[in-house]
Order: C-alpha cells, then sequence, then structure tokens
C-alpha cells in the first residue's frame, strides 16, 4: 500500500479508502491505478466506465485546480474532526474576507482570480458543517489567533463574531488556549485528528506545513495525539468562558475601527 500510494503521489489514506469502497474514486483516479497495477486492457475499460457511472461528484471536485492532496475528501467523509491551531482559524469557521487575507499573505505569487478560486473552495468546505449528518468539530485556538490581526480590524471583528456564533451550532465546540496559560500541552504545534464512522475505519492525523501534507495513521502515534487533544481542552478555558472571550476580543477590534 505505501510502495502503491508513493507511485501514484497519493496519501496513503486516500489510496485506502479507494480500495476499501470508503470513497468513490474519479475515472481518472481509477485510470491511474490500473495503469500501475497493470492487467487485462478490457477490464480495465470495463472498470474506468464504471467509475463514471456511478461515481458521486463530491464538492472538491469542482475545486481540483485549487485543491491538492486529499483533505478535502477525508474531511468530508469524517465523523469527527478535533483541531488544534496556532496560527490561523480553520477554514471550516473563516469568513471570507478572513480567507482572501489569509491566502494572499500565504500565497503572494498567486494571481488574483487563482486566490479567489481557494476563497471559493474554502467556503464551499463551510457547508460539512451545516448538512443532515454534519461531523462533530471541536477545535482549540491559541488566543494569540484571536489577537492576530488578518485582514484589519473590521476584517477581524466580523471574523470573531461569526465565531462566536458558530459555536453555538450543536455540532461545534470552540474552545480558546489563554495567553495566561503559561507552558501547555499543545506548544509543539498544530495539528487535525480525523475520526470516521465505520467499525474497521482508523483515525487519521493531519499536519501541513511549508513542506506539503502529513499523514500519520500508526494507532500508537494517532493515540498520543488523541490524549495530547485531550490534555490541550484541559488547559483551555471551557466553552462558555472561550465564547465570552472570543466576544470581548471582537469588541476591541470593533472599537478599535470605530476610533478616529
Amino acid at each position: 500500500m505505501e510502495r502503491a500510494a508513493a507511485a501514484l503521489g497519493w496519501s496513503r489514506p486516500k489510496l485506502l479508502r479507494f480500495e476499501t469502497a470508503k470513497t468513490r474514486p474519479r475515472p481518472s483516479d481509477v485510470e491511474e491505478m490500473l495503469n500501475l497495477y497493470g492487467g487485462d486492457e478490457a477490464l480495465k475499460l470495463a472498470l474506468v466506465q464504471l467509475a463514471r457511472d456511478i461515481r458521486k461528484r463530491g464538492w472538491w471536485s469542482a475545486f481540483n485546480d485549487v485543491l491538492t492532496g486529499s483533505f478535502a475528501e477525508l474531511e468530508d467523509d469524517a465523523s469527527q474532526i478535533r483541531s488544534w491551531q496556532v496560527q490561523f482559524i480553520p477554514g471550516l469557521l473563516q469568513t471570507s474576507e478572513y480567507a482572501l487575507a489569509l491566502v494572499r499573505i500565504l500565497s503572494p505569487e498567486d494571481a488574483e482570480d487563482v486566490l479567489l478560486r481557494r476563497v471559493q473552495a474554502r467556503m464551499a468546505r463551510r457547508t460539512i458543517l451545516e448538512r443532515e449528518e454534519a461531523p462533530a468539530f471541536a477545535v482549540v485556538l491559541d488566543e494569540a489567533v484571536l489577537r492576530r490581526t488578518v485582514g484589519g480590524s473590521q476584517v477581524m471583528a466580523r471574523q470573531l463574531e461569526a465565531l462566536a456564533s458558530a459555536a453555538t451550532k450543536p455540532n461545534v465546540s470552540i474552545r480558546v488556549m489563554p495567553l495566561a496559560a503559561g507552558e501547555h500541552a499543545g506548544m509543539d504545534g498544530p495539528f487535525v485528528v480525523l475520526s470516521f464512522a465505520g467499525a474497521f475505519d482508523q483515525d487519521v492525523v493531519y499536519l501541513e506545513g511549508m513542506g506539503g501534507e502529513i499523514y500519520i495513521e500508526d494507532v500508537g502515534q494517532v493515540g498520543r495525539c488523541n490524549v495530547r487533544f485531550d490534555r490541550i481542552c484541559e488547559q483551555a478555558l471551557s466553552e462558555d468562558d472561550s465564547v465570552a472571550l472570543i466576544a470581548d476580543i471582537a469588541k476591541e477590534y470593533q472599537q478599535f475601527h470605530d476610533s478616529p
């Protein structure tokens, strides 16, 4: 599995979910797999046609020009998402203004139309929290994320107001790690744990950086990440206190914007 995924240029979780029928592949995915695996040409054609006939298009397929990797597919399939963030508000909770300011600073080499497509993709991602069988989404934000101005004070005020509003959803939990907490369990960086509803599906830890995407599936390492997230939650503010802090900081941004 590892060698096949590497040869295809995919993450192992992506290939595993195709192989175990957890996710429907695109016809082009099937072609790539069959070209690697070899076999009867007639069977190849039949399987590619089958993929065309029965595949249910995921939302991300419309954004293949700006989305890379398999995180969007895994996120869409997850029944629970646990996210610890220290640099910025996670994509599922970003406003379009905040997202645009963020992609502009992180991808200065891209043309404006490409940046706008990235924002559109991010807004499409947000809809998974609204659907009937939405995943449970638990996020812990370092307080520095709330105080780091992205896009200006007005954009931040609206973003934090949207964050406080999102916290009222039954499937969303938002907590803040206060600066006053001092040293804490999450000081070695952000991570996301994705869990799935299938009895035989294993959790996946996702890490993202300048070097690209990293997926961790080792049961021991994933278990340690889940324990780490629990410890981070224990040191963070309660949900109510977190929302109150978010609202207070939003007012500070608004007052700063309104001041002459």
